[in-house]
């Protein structure tokens, strides 16, 4: 059983940071690009940020110069720290990581189940 463990989310003011941490546990052989995604009520699903295993980082406009994503690869683990944070910005954080599981040939999608991020006064 492979599970993406998001945390962090909550809360916060215009202009605040906060930091999310996805956790990867399971049978897991090896893991590649992770990322983190949000949604909006009423929008699609959208790339934020992702993240390569040897460390190369790629944003959109909309975030590039205030979230920044890191992994620790000993920890499976992959962080996305948000900063001067806006009203727009409010959306489920979801945490997304390609894998290759024991008993597999492939590498597969997996999501986390996703985490509140509200930026309001």
């Amino acid at each position: 059983q492979v599970q993406l463990v998001e945390s962090g989310g909550g809360l916060v003011q215009p202009g605040g940071s906060l930091t999310l941490s996805c956790a990867a546990s399971g049978s897991i052989i090896s893991i590649s690009k992770m990322g983190w995604y949000r949604q909006a009520p009423g929008l699609e699903r959208e790339s934020v940020a992702n993240i390569t295993s040897s460390g190369s980082t790629n944003y959109p406009d909309s975030v590039k110069g205030r979230f920044t994503i890191s992994r620790d690869n000993a920890k499976n683990t992959v962080y996305l720290h948000l900063n001067s944070l806006k009203p727009e910005d409010t959306a489920v954080y979801y945490c997304n990581a390609r894998l290759l599981v024991r008993g597999s040939w492939n590498y597969s999608n997996y999501w986390g189940q996703g985490t509140q991020v509200t930026v309001s006064s």
